[in-house]
């Protein structure tokens, strides 16, 4: 857990922000696995639509490299224009 995400709460008794640390560390686990469910299903639908066999076809395991590496450029990017913009909030104030 990054300390800098329960600086606001230093007037909290440390029973609190041990609890609200916790709570935060499961909702950031929760939307990980929400964000990787929903790379696997898109990619799948996307890439997969052979099943006679038990192992992806060429061309499929191509297409869903190729989806998730996309999905990884684009979440990469994203987060990056977040820092960006918190950065520019924070000099704001």
């Amino acid at each position: 857990m990054d300390k800098n995400v329960l600086a606001g709460l230093d007037g909290l008794p440390e029973e609190d922000k041990v609890r609200m640390a916790t709570m935060i560390d499961q909702l950031q686990m929760r939307d990980s696995l929400r964000m990787y469910n929903s790379v696997v299903e898109r990619c799948f639908n996307d890439c997969v639509d052979n099943f006679s066999r038990k192992s992806l076809q060429k061309q499929e395991e191509t297409c869903v490299m190729r989806c998730a590496e996309k999905f990884l450029k684009h979440s990469m990017r994203v987060g990056m224009r977040f820092a960006e913009l918190n950065q520019g909030a924070a000099t704001q104030d």
